[in-house]
């Protein structure tokens, strides 16, 4: 079976590759949260700074009255094999302190960065690793102490923001509380144990810890807590020595200062019994134990918690679309495979599958029919134009019979107010067909990573549509045209089998030659007019949808395929380039999704061999 520190070394690593993903916050309990910890918690003065230097075995934190630990700091101690002692900030990360005084200014320096020079706090957390063969794999969060008032220079909020701090770590159900309390104070009115009690109330997580027991009113002792007698935890009391101020002052080297605790313990004729569970060295060993068999007991939770962040990864990069390989040849297939989606869409406006392909058989439905209506035959029929284009035609020999040239140009002239309907139901259809492009378009989630390729689609989309147009305007208006071009004759040799009406006998050849004649010549033609707008009502949708619609669902895109197969590597390359925050998106996915996996691996791998 795997070491107990290869077990909690191994959660260190995770934790901290979890902090440098910035997967320790969020919806849900992240894998950072899940993974157990040491907070330590205390009232101002209790002694925690000693505690936690006494478990490192370095002096290395600031120091000073009032409120000094102002931002969290999350302490990772990795036992080495062998070598020299180091330390690592997460903020400077390629940086290695050997001098312990330089680490303590980087704390003290890192904290004004954030809070300013002021007695503020801040929520932020710094991440310090210390790599020692002289420590034991433990990972502790020292928080700010708590307090009862605010000082000059801070908020009046502070007592409470500093407990709300505390608390959003130590209320998490995989938080270890060790709860720091000095001897010299009544154990009844301990800060740690109040809030510890609120948030654990069964104790299964608290630790306590009695500091300053050197410092004790003569004749006093603190057996009654440190047995259990005062306040019963589930675990262990341990008590602690601190080095006094006059050691500190003094620089007095740590292991000196440990040998001095282990004999105090050894000698005291109070506390003789307990020595060998007491004092800094066992503190930390004690913790680290029960640290690993946390680690135990949560690891099916953390492997469940592990293989649900997985699935929801991979779920969230097959949303936002998976890297895309380099080769030319892969690059041609994905910018096919988004174009035929992005076809297919198209297709479903256009078929009835989604909204919009309905607006076309609006244009001629409503638009046409309307136009038609429009148009100015009455002034163009009108007895007066008919007398004039009727002479005109005539030129200096009036017609004999008929005048044949006089219909002509009046049905000539009638046909050519046709074309304006016909181009407008032609655009009026390209402009539906553009808008459902660029619907199709954003409706096409596989293509929404590519914005140049979104841009590219929709130029040769548009292009194609605008050839469309031009061949459907051609065709209409040669609707129009080859109705001018040859009259339909049967038509007007049906007149005139018809006998006239509203014949007013007693009327003179003259005045009925004058004006009925001209009435009966506008009237015909008007008939002849209607009969052919009755046609190309139903032959102009026909010739829009034959080389608009029909064209644009069967070869929208096939100039673009053509052109896209020509192209060199390169060129497809770039028209695959994606939104950089998108691209920024799926690197921190697929980095957390590989943590994520390596974490279960190593966890399985270490914890049940």
């Amino acid at each position: 079976m795997a070491t107990m520190e290869s077990l909690i070394g191994l959660v260190n690593r995770i934790q901290r590759a979890c902090t440098v993903l910035g997967d320790h916050g969020g919806e849900g309990m992240s894998l950072w949260e899940a993974l157990p910890s040491v907070a330590v918690v205390g009232g101002q003065s209790s002694g925690k700074s000693s505690v936690l230097e006494s478990v490192v075995g370095r002096d290395f934190l600031p120091r000073g009255s009032g409120i000094v630990t102002r931002r969290p700091l999350v302490l990772q101690l990795h036992k080495t094999e062998g070598g020299a002692e180091y330390a690592e900030f997460l903020h400077a990360p390629k940086k290695k302190f050997t001098d312990f005084a330089a680490v303590r200014k980087e704390i003290a320096d890192e904290t004004d960065r954030i809070t300013g020079k002021s007695k503020q706090i801040s929520n932020v957390p710094i991440h310090l690793s210390i790599y020692s063969p002289s420590v034991v794999n433990l990972t502790l969060i020292d928080l700010p102490g708590l307090t009862k008032v605010a000082v000059e220079g801070q908020l009046e909020s502070i007592v409470e923001d500093i407990e709300m701090m505390v608390r959003s770590y130590v209320e998490k159900p995989n938080c270890i509380i060790l709860a720091i309390s000095p001897a010299n104070q009544d154990i009844a009115t301990s800060d740690a144990i109040k809030l510890a009690k609120e948030v654990d109330p069964t104790g299964e997580r608290t630790f306590g810890v009695l500091t300053k027991l050197d410092l004790m009113d003569k004749g006093t002792n603190a057996q009654d807590v440190l047995e259990g007698r005062a306040y019963r935890l589930q675990h262990p009391w341990v008590g602690i020595v601190n080095r006094s101020q006059a050691d500190i002052n003094k620089n007095v080297d740590m292991n000196y200062a440990r040998q001095k605790e282990r004999e105090y313990f050894e000698s005291s004729p109070e506390y003789g019994h307990l020595a060998h569970k007491m004092g800094s060295e066992y503190l930390a060993k004690l913790l680290s134990q029960h640290l690993e068999t946390v680690i135990r007991q949560r690891i099916p939770s953390i492997i469940a918690l592990i293989n649900k962040t997985i699935d929801e990864l991979n779920t969230e990069l097959d949303r936002i679309g998976r890297p895309i390989a380099t080769d030319g040849g892969a690059q041609l297939y994905t910018i096919l495979e988004m174009c035929r989606a992005f076809d297919r869409i198209f297709k479903e406006h256009l078929d009835g599958g989604r909204p919009g392909g309905s607006r076309i058989y609006g244009v001629f439905d409503h638009q046409l029919p309307a136009a038609l209506k429009k148009l100015p035959l009455d002034r163009h029929l009108s007895q007066s134009n008919v007398r004039k284009v009727i002479s005109e035609a005539d030129g200096y020999q009036p017609h004999l019979i008929a005048p044949e040239q006089g219909y002509r140009r009046l049905i000539d002239g009638s046909l050519g107010f046709f074309k304006g309907p016909a181009e407008a139901s032609v655009d009026g259809v390209h402009l539906i067909l553009k808008e459902l492009v660029r619907k199709s378009i954003a409706e096409t989630e596989e293509l929404k990573r590519f914005p140049t390729l979104q841009s590219d689609i929709a130029a040769a989309a548009n292009d194609a549509l605008e050839r469309f147009r031009d061949e459907s305007r051609k065709t209409v208006l040669r609707l129009v045209e080859m109705e001018s071009s040859y009259l339909t004759v049967e038509f007007f040799r049906k007149l005139q089998t018809e006998p006239e009406k509203n014949t007013n006998p007693t009327t003179s050849n003259a005045d009925r030659y004058a004006d009925n004649h001209l009435r009966k010549i506008g009237s015909n033609v008007s008939a002849y007019i209607n009969m052919v707008c009755d046609t190309l009502k139903n032959t102009i949708p026909k010739a829009v949808v034959h080389c608009q619609v029909r064209e644009a669902k069967r070869s929208l895109l096939n100039h673009f395929y053509a052109q896209i197969g020509r192209r060199e590597r390169e060129q497809l390359g770039k028209m695959l380039d994606e939104d950089p925050s998108l691209m920024a998106k799926r690197e921190t996915i697929a980095k957390r999704l590989e943590l994520y996996k390596s974490a279960r691996d190593e966890i399985d791998a270490v914890a049940w061999k």
